[in-house]
């Protein structure tokens, strides 16, 4: 089974329905905590994962470049892709993402960010309209507090396991990942769920009861 196309799924789909689809399939655990929110709550973000694992460092030994990790994963985003960066957030202290990284990854195709450590320059973020979700704004830069030891790994951004290629979608209800193994038949499925709601609240809006539409098509 293939994936429906993107502009369906930018069209048609949300976060709500996307989760209950998931729960549906028996993947309980891929909504974010809801700490991480986006910076524009307008923006609406998919694509697939490409990850980055965040430790805490307290110094920046001589000669080193704390951002090797990091510029290595900016520098190889695609059409399409998402950074999920985890920082073992809620955090106070470490900013991952800002403007310039924005730049950089938008020149590359890439369709967002979503990080559970803080997002810094915000005002030019959003001037740019590039998707960023995070779990706080700060002015904290990473260098001498962490660094991204490894890329595209497996890794755990706001209580959501993440693997590179995994589907991430976000929008103002907040961030699902999508494990790609299952991906087609989630996203499939949840556009057939968004037809039966569409008949739900016309039945709704036509004066049945809560009980006689449920009864009708399952769904809430």
């Amino acid at each position: 089974m293939q994936l429906p196309p993107r502009d369906d799924i930018l069209a048609h789909l949300y976060t709500s329905v996307i989760s209950d689809t998931l729960d549906a399939t028996g993947h309980r655990r891929q909504a974010m905590r809801s700490f991480v929110r986006p910076l524009d709550e307008d923006a609406v973000l998919y694509g697939r994962a490409r990850t980055g694992l965040y430790m805490d460092t307290y110094d920046v030994a001589s000669g080193a470049n704390p951002y090797e990790v990091e510029i290595a994963l900016v520098d190889d985003l695609e059409e399409d892709d998402i950074a999920v960066l985890g920082c073992r957030g809620p955090t106070e202290r470490i900013a991952p993402w800002g403007e310039l990284l924005s730049t950089a990854a938008r020149a590359r195709g890439a369709v967002g960010c979503v990080t559970d450590g803080l997002v810094r320059d915000v005002r030019a973020i959003r001037a740019m309209k590039f998707p960023v979700f995070a779990g706080g704004i700060g002015p904290l830069d990473s260098q001498g507090r962490a660094e991204m030891k490894a890329m595209d790994v497996r890794i755990e951004c706001a209580g959501v396991p993440v693997s590179p290629g995994d589907l991430v979608f976000g929008d103002v209800d907040g961030v699902v990942v999508i494990p790609v193994g299952v991906a087609p038949e989630v996203l499939h499925r949840a556009l057939d769920k968004v037809t039966a709601e569409n008949r739900t609240r016309d039945a709704l809006n036509a004066g049945k009861t809560l009980k006689e539409v449920y009864d009708t098509y399952g769904v809430l």
